[in-house]
């Protein structure tokens, strides 16, 4: 279509070609006697034999794996894989292409695995972590089973935190849920049986373009973090609003009397922290010990207010990318300080900074030429495109009451490459407005609501459940919000529930639960983690205040005995279902 063409061409007049993006990175068909060179075995047998490369998994425990290639941001991965036997022909086991893998086969590693029966939720996103368990926050069905001597061709196109499976061609799975690291190259891998590879392409692609193609959906861009279910701009609001898979988190920065930059909106504390004054008048000594949790909810009692350095660290963890305001007016030095923090973390490429002030936008080009810049309107002008041009931003982000009346100018500026991605919209009646006036992404603080809005719009009208997701995996602090179609009502593990109700992993045992509408189902599994305990501990109502460092502290340490200890010894201090959950979350963590 002509607005995805038009964003194709600007995208590649605002961000230089790739190197080797018009040649595959590796295009490999085994023609050879042996390896290929640069393909090193790291566990398992791996050999070239009739034209293919094959690798041999001896049991279900041997993560058979050969690493090779470079570390590259946004690529197409591609194979042709067949499966030519399974161990004790388990349709469990599974082959996988390795998207972030250490050349040495360490831990950790991203892959896009398939089960030989692939057609029942057995695809998914997953890592397997330092501590050597799987992390899978995302799975889905292909159209038809893999099984065993049958080729497919899969596809994985990756755009940093973000993953597309293909099988044969067909889009089975898009994510944001790939946790990237800074070197990690590529791989294949066998479990449980022996598999065998041929036509392995990989080529480099331009970084995925802010401006949608014509139907596409919308980004989710989760306002001051997922600000509905926690308070706003909090590393709590920052961690819900990624979890939720939303692809962008905004947060607003402003910088301290003594120069620290710190996450906060308004002008001043008094809203959002237990503090009063304005922020440019205050000293970080007085700033840290502020309690930014307790007027959203006492669950939330000790939440910090964000210091700048602390929420670019939580990005760093998470995969959705920072949509950055800057309140203003920030001195030419304060700014040269935060995109400073933002370079030296190398989050360059997942920023867009975005302002209502003009200087700071002229300042930031003139810090850092490659950053990404949007502008924020209340009003707007009277040739958004101009004026878009006259700052270089790629972003035009204005008030949605503001832009409605004029909606079509989101296709004039997205035919001159410039996205649209306006504030702040949390009704689904104007969700769909804005859908069909073809924006590129929304700001809203239900981003929860929002993932789950835009999948039963995608599945379209018969009974379907759009979320959760089948096959979903949650852990404590997760939250999802109800959507299906066709039907009244839903039930959970059969207690009934309305469409946009809340599911909060916080209230749920571990394991597997069902949501049924009607003759569909989708399951979910709530899972232990270290993380999950950790919030479990800093942001729980029912957690004694004198216990919780110490709690943190043996989490970190990942030290499950003496936390249990802990609980059961001072249980009577706890709100009983918190302890509950604690003493659960660390005996399966064990």
């Amino acid at each position: 279509m002509l607005k995805g063409l038009l964003a194709a061409l600007v995208a590649a007049l605002v961000w230089p070609a790739a190197a080797g993006a018009a040649e595959p990175v590796i295009d490999e068909r085994f023609d050879g006697d042996g390896l290929p060179a640069g393909w090193t075995p790291r566990e398992g047998e791996w050999e070239v034999a009739g034209g293919r490369l094959v690798g041999r998994s001896t049991g279900t425990g041997q993560l058979s794996r050969i690493t090779f290639g470079p570390h590259l941001e946004h690529f197409r991965f591609e194979a042709t894989v067949r499966f030519e036997s399974l161990v004790n022909g388990d349709t469990s086991r599974w082959l996988a292409l390795a998207l972030d893998m250490p050349a040495d086969g360490a831990t950790p590693w991203w892959q896009t695995a398939v089960r030989a029966a692939s057609s029942d939720n057995g695809t998914e996103f997953a890592q397997r972590t330092t501590a050597d368990s799987w992390n899978v926050p995302a799975r889905a069905s292909a159209p038809s089973d893999l099984g065993v001597g049958r080729d497919v061709r899969l596809k994985v196109e990756v755009f940093g935190a973000k993953g597309r499976l293909f099988f044969d061609d067909e889009l089975v799975m898009e994510r944001r849920v790939l946790l990237r690291s800074a070197d990690g190259g590529l791989g294949l891998l066998v479990n449980g049986g022996v598999a065998s590879f041929d036509d392995v392409r990989v080529t480099e692609l331009e970084p995925e373009p802010l401006v949608r193609e014509d139907g596409a959906i919308p980004a989710i861009v989760a306002h001051r973090g997922y600000s509905s279910v926690a308070p706003e701009n909090t590393l709590a609001a920052m961690a819900a609003g990624a979890r939720t898979g939303a692809e962008w988190v905004e947060i607003d920065v402003a910088t301290s009397a003594d120069g620290v930059p710190y996450v906060l909106h308004d002008d001043t504390v008094d809203r959002t922290t237990d503090g009063t004054g304005a922020l440019p008048t205050l000293e970080s000594s007085v700033l840290d010990k502020l309690d930014a949790g307790s007027w959203f909810s006492p669950a939330f009692a000790g939440q910090p207010l964000p210091r700048f350095s602390a929420a670019l660290d939580e990005f760093v963890r998470g995969a959705s990318d920072l949509l950055l305001e800057i309140k203003g007016p920030e001195t030419r030095e304060e700014l040269e300080r935060i995109i400073g923090m933002v370079r030296e973390r190398g989050l360059l490429g997942r920023v867009l900074l975005q302002s209502f002030d003009e200087q700071a936008l002229r300042d930031a080009r003139a810090i850092e030429p490659s950053l990404r810049l949007g502008l924020l309107r209340s009003q707007i002008d009277e040739d958004p495109v101009a004026t878009a041009r006259a700052f270089g931003v790629i972003a035009y982000n204005p008030s949605w009451n503001a832009l409605a009346p004029r909606a079509e100018e989101i296709e004039r500026l997205n035919a001159a490459g410039v996205a649209v991605m306006p504030y702040t919209v949390d009704d689904p009646a104007t969700w769909a407005t804005m859908l069909d006036a073809g924006v590129d992404g929304i700001i809203t603080n239900r981003a929860g609501s929002l993932e789950g809005w835009l999948a039963r719009h995608q599945q379209g009208e018969p009974t379907e459940i759009a979320s959760p997701r089948d096959g979903a995996v949650l852990t404590r602090g997760d939250v999802v919000s109800l959507a299906f179609s066709g039907a009244p009502m839903a039930t959970l593990d059969g207690e009934p529930l309305d469409e946009g109700d809340s599911i909060r992993a916080d209230d749920l045992a571990l394991g597997e639960h069902v949501v049924r509408v009607g003759a569909s189902e989708a399951r979910f599994t709530v899972t232990a983690t270290a993380r999950g305990v950790a919030h479990t501990v800093a942001v729980r109502d029912g957690v004694p205040d004198k216990r919780r460092g110490r709690l943190l502290d043996l989490t970190l340490k990942r030290s499950w005995d003496k936390l249990l200890q802990e609980v059961r010894k001072h249980q009577r201090e706890f709100d009983p279902d918190v302890a509950r959950v604690l003493i659960e979350d660390a005996s399966a963590l064990r």
